[in-house]
C-alpha cells in the first residue's frame, strides 16, 4: 500500500478528519489552538469528530498535542486538497 503523502513538507492544505473520544470539547479546544483564528473558523464538526483544513506535515504536531490532553484518535483520514492557504 502506497500513498505518497510521507514527504510533503509543503504548505498545501488538505481537509482532515479527525475521529477522536471527546469529552467536553476538550478537543475542538486543541484543533482550534493549533490552527489558530483563522482556520478555526472552518473547522466543521461532525459526529464523531471533526474536520479541519491543514497542510500534511502538521499532522503529528496535532496528534501529540491532542494526546498530552489524554484525547483518543480512533482514525485520521486525509480529505481532498484545497485552495486555502496556511500563512
Amino acid at each position: 500500500m502506497k500513498s505518497g503523502m510521507l514527504r510533503d513538507y509543503s504548505e498545501d492544505m488538505y481537509k482532515i478528519y479527525f475521529e477522536i473520544g471527546e469529552y467536553q470539547e476538550v478537543g475542538l479546544g486543541v484543533l482550534t489552538a493549533f490552527v489558530g483564528d483563522l482556520h478555526s473558523k472552518h473547522i466543521l464538526h461532525l459526529e464523531f469528530g471533526y474536520e479541519v483544513t491543514m497542510p500534511i506535515q502538521c499532522i503529528p504536531e496535532a496528534v501529540r498535542l491532542l494526546n498530552q490532553e489524554n484525547i483518543a484518535i480512533y482514525q485520521i483520514v486525509r480529505g481532498e486538497k484545497t485552495k486555502e492557504k496556511w500563512r
